[in-house]
């Protein structure tokens, strides 16, 4: 069987090829293959810039050239890598001899040794790979997140004052609106938001086993930490881990993973309240002509994108798991562990813009439904008990919260009606008794809407 979205076992790359197609641009095996093939171009170019190792200094239309290497990498390029790997049985090698064959080309042969200069695999790998992570991130997953982010912001304001019962433990309690409810999910994410975009990224370039050995053998008058950190750094836009092993120890890309677990958490919890809301019928959702929401029950509209996401999620997460507790442990100087695990980084990254796409999506066909959200608040006229009782303590009257326990606290109906009649009975003040008559279900509902007049665009 060929290749195809058919036939391909990862669903990322099968049934959801195009929600995720974004991201094979940068961790895709063809991506890893091009930049790798940046990394040691650029490296290749700043040591010819280096004028105390007298090499020579390259011309602007080489420096263009050397470059179109990678900036114009196509698929052909990349087969002829592989084809490069059939013969050495090492990818990285075979970037080298692939980069080695175009320099000759452009009139560059007689300086291709300076390729792969002093450098082992990891030194190309543990720069290649958060290189396409950072701009993967930076270029595609956050923008997915922000307009998450907005969305939820103008759900937020556009039901800023719509009362709505709250639920602790399941039962009823004090009302919230709703745009606050979704005001909470931005502030969250907003924190998390913050720190993922604050990461450094962290790159290992060292040598074959941290210390720069061949680099200073060769050239010991030069300053290698100096020259790599500038690489790594100004070059590359990266953070150079300063004392490694073979390779990087990966705390970095583990908190990485982390923030972007404790993203998708708050995310799946805002997947399981909206499906709850809408099992509530507080939301019908938009109806689209010919879908079928169930093969026997031909009246179902099924939450199947908050569904979805919350899925697609949970096996995210599960792999990032997986990563932040398993790439930072390798045994002595390296072993070929983190290998296999780092060619996965697209699978929680394709999963989670599955995720995003389809909760963009349940976010976008949510419509209120007032009627429910007010039938709800009207049979709960308990929840009105914890305000009456601190008002009673303000004006000093005796055990408040017990006298209103007793009233509120049994197994039939609290309405209007016995809430009122409890009023009548205080020996408060007819001032005081107008405050509490006040009091209903949709209108308790605190400092929710300048709660959410407190959220900024950006």
């Amino acid at each position: 069987m060929q290749l195809n979205e058919l036939t391909a076992l990862s669903p990322i790359d099968g049934r959801y090829r195009n929600k995720t197609a974004a991201l094979a641009p940068y961790l895709s095996e063809w991506g890893l293959m091009k930049y790798r093939v940046e990394i040691e171009v650029e490296y290749f170019i700043a040591l010819m810039g280096e004028s105390a190792l007298r090499v020579p200094q390259l011309e602007q239309q080489t420096l263009s050239d050397l470059r179109s290497i990678y900036t114009q990498f196509s698929e052909a390029d990349a087969d002829r890598i592989k084809a490069f790997e059939h013969v050495t049985n090492h990818d990285v090698k075979a970037v080298e001899y692939f980069i080695k064959e175009r320099m000759t080309e452009l009139g560059c042969g007689a300086i291709q040794e300076f390729v792969h200069f002093g450098l082992t695999s990891q030194d190309v790998n543990n720069t290649a790979i958060p290189l396409s992570l950072k701009r993967a991130t930076e270029e595609v997953f956050i923008p997915y997140l922000d307009e998450i982010r907005a969305t939820l912001i103008s759900q937020a304001r556009e039901w800023r004052d719509i009362p709505m019962l709250a639920r602790t433990h399941g039962q009823p309690a004090s009302p919230v609106t709703l745009g606050k409810e979704w005001a909470v999910f931005v502030d969250r994410l907003d924190a998390q938001l913050k720190k993922l975009k604050a990461l450094n990224y962290p790159a290992k370039f060292g040598g074959a086993t941290g210390q720069f050995n061949a680099h200073l053998v060769a050239y010991p008058n030069t300053d290698w930490v100096d020259f790599a950190n500038r690489f790594v750094g100004q070059g590359l836009g990266l953070t150079r881990s300063q004392i490694t092993t073979q390779i990087e120890h990966y705390d970095g890309l583990a908190e990485w993973c982390d923030t972007v677990r404790r993203i998708q958490v708050i995310l799946m919890d805002l997947c399981k309240d909206s499906w709850t809301y809408i099992s509530h019928e507080y939301f019908k959702q938009k109806i689209k002509a010919g879908e079928v929401g169930s093969s026997a029950m031909p009246h179902k509209v099924n939450p199947i994108d908050f569904e979805n996401a919350e899925g697609n999620w949970g096996v995210s997460n599960a792999v990032l798991q997986h990563f932040a507790e398993k790439l930072p442990i390798s045994r002595l100087q390296r072993d070929l562990t983190d290998s296999t695990v780092l060619r996965n980084l697209s699978v929680p990254l394709g999963h989670s813009l599955v995720a995003l796409q389809s909760l963009q999506k349940g976010l976008g066909k949510l419509l209120l439904n007032p009627g429910a959200i007010q039938a709800d608040l009207n049979a709960n006229w308990a929840v009105v008990a914890e305000g009456i009782q601190t008002i009673l303590r303000r004006e000093g009257y005796p055990k408040p919260y017990e006298a209103l326990k007793a009233l509120t606290r049994q197994n039939t109906a609290i309405t209007q009606e016995s809430i009122q009649a409890f009023i009548q009975t205080l020996d408060v003040s007819n001032e005081i008794k107008q405050e509490l008559y006040r009091l209903t279900p949709s209108n308790y509902i605190g400092l929710s809407a300048q709660l959410v007049d407190g959220l900024k665009d950006h």
